[in-house]
C-alpha cells in the first residue's frame, strides 16, 4: 500500500509498505477513509520534533473503519466507523487514571501515531490500545464531521476546559488557524461574556467574522487595546495561545489581566523566554502542554447533537496520490486553505 513517509529532515515521500497486521492483543487495524494534515506534521518535516522516527508513515488526524481487532479488544469490532485519537494511551497507568493521557507511561504512550509509529496518511493503520484510542462515530455523524475529533477538536475542548471559563469572562484566543477555530467552537460552549479572536491573516479573520458573528475579531496591533476595551480589569480573564511564535507568546501574557489564566496549547519551533521581571506582580497562572485527548466521546456527542460542526474548515480535498500538493497548499496557506481532507484513491 502507498504510505506518506518521513524520509529525512525536509523530505516526505509516498512509499510502498505492507499492510499492517495485529501485533498485540489490544491492537486494531483501521482502514483509513479520511485523513488530514496537521501543523505538527509540518514540524516533523522541518526537523523540530526530535522524537519523530525516520521511516514512519506520518499523519495522526484520521477516521476509518475497523478492519480487524486483537483478542483483547472489546470496545470496537470489525465494521465499526471510528475516530482515532492522536494520543496512544493504556488507560491503566498513574497518568491515565488521572486523565493525563498525554503522559501515558506505556512505551507507545503519548503522541506515537505518525511520530514514533506508523500513522494514518495511508490506507491502513495499526492502532495500539484500541479500546482507549478508538471511538465509535454515531450514525448521524459524517466522516468529515468527525475528522478532527481525535486531535485538534480534542485540543480545543481540553484547552477550553482547563482554562476554567466563567460566564463573566472575556476570553482571548490568539490564532485562528485550524486549532484556534476548534478552540473557538469549544469556548463558545462555555458562553463567556466576550470572546476575542486575534489573527494576523485577513482571510482567516474574514472566516471568523462570517461563521461566528458574535465574536470580536482583532489584529495583533490592536489586540491589547481591544481586550482592555471589553474588560474593566485591564485585560482578558482567560487567554488561550494557539498560534505558536515569539510574538504571540508575548502577547498572551501582556493581554492577560492580573491573576488571569494563560493557557498555552501552541507547539513552538523554538524555545520561548518567560520574562518574569516584566510580568512580576501580574500573578498569572500558566497552563501548558500537549492535549490530553480523553474527551473524544463527549465531543462526538456534541457533534451528533448539533453543538459543534467543523466541516466548514475543510476547504480543500485531495486523493492520497496528490498528497504532496495537499501539503504544499496547506503549508503555504494557498487559496484560502484552512484544512485539507485526504481520501483514498
Amino acid at each position: 500500500m502507498k504510505a506518506y513517509t518521513y524520509i529525512d529532515k525536509g523530505r516526505f515521500e509516498l512509499t510502498d509498505k505492507p499492510k499492517p497486521e495485529i501485533a498485540a492483543p489490544d491492537d486494531a487495524i483501521v482502514r483509513v477513509t479520511l485523513s488530514s494534515i496537521c501543523s505538527s506534521d509540518l514540524h516533523i518535516r522541518h526537523g523540530s520534533v526530535p522524537r519523530a522516527v525516520k521511516g514512519i508513515t506520518v499523519g495522526h488526524e484520521m477516521v476509518g473503519i475497523v478492519e480487524s481487532v486483537g483478542s483483547g479488544v472489546t470496545s470496537v469490532k470489525p465494521g465499526d466507523r471510528v475516530t482515532v485519537n492522536v494520543e496512544t494511551f493504556c488507560g491503566e497507568c498513574f497518568f491515565c487514571k488521572k486523565g493525563f493521557v498525554n503522559n501515558c507511561s506505556d512505551p507507545d504512550g503519548g503522541w506515537a501515531l505518525g511520530c514514533r509509529i506508523d500513522g494514518g496518511q495511508t490506507y491502513y493503520v495499526r492502532v495500539p490500545h484500541a479500546d482507549c484510542g478508538l471511538n465509535k462515530i454515531p450514525d448521524n455523524v459524517t466522516d468529515e464531521q468527525a475528522l478532527f475529533v481525535g486531535d485538534i477538536l480534542a485540543t480545543g475542548y481540553w484547552a477550553a476546559r482547563i482554562s476554567e471559563i466563567s460566564p463573566d469572562d472575556t476570553v482571548l484566543i490568539i490564532g485562528a488557524g485550524p486549532t484556534g477555530l476548534c478552540t473557538l467552537q469549544c469556548v463558545l460552549l462555555h458562553n463567556p461574556a466576550n470572546i476575542v479572536v486575534c489573527e494576523i491573516d485577513r482571510t482567516r479573520r474574514d472566516f471568523v467574522r462570517q461563521h461566528y458573528p458574535q465574536v470580536t475579531v482583532t489584529t495583533p496591533e490592536d489586540c491589547l487595546k481591544t481586550v482592555r476595551t471589553l474588560s474593566s480589569h485591564g485585560g482578558a480573564d482567560r487567554v488561550i495561545e494557539v498560534a505558536g511564535n515569539a510574538e504571540t507568546f508575548r502577547m498572551a501574557w501582556e493581554c492577560a489581566r492580573p491573576n488571569a489564566i494563560v493557557t498555552i496549547v501552541a507547539l513552538y519551533d523554538t524555545p520561548q523566554m518567560l520574562p518574569l521581571p516584566d510580568m512580576y506582580g501580574k500573578n498569572l497562572t500558566f497552563k501548558t502542554g500537549g492535549v490530553d485527548g480523553c474527551d473524544c466521546e463527549e465531543i462526538l456527542r456534541l457533534i451528533a447533537g448539533g453543538h459543534i460542526d467543523t466541516t466548514a474548515m475543510i476547504t480543500h480535498r485531495y486523493p492520497l496520490s496528490r498528497i504532496e500538493s495537499a501539503y504544499r497548499t496547506f503549508e503555504n496557506r494557498l487559496d484560502g486553505v484552512i484544512k485539507v481532507a485526504v481520501y483514498p484513491d
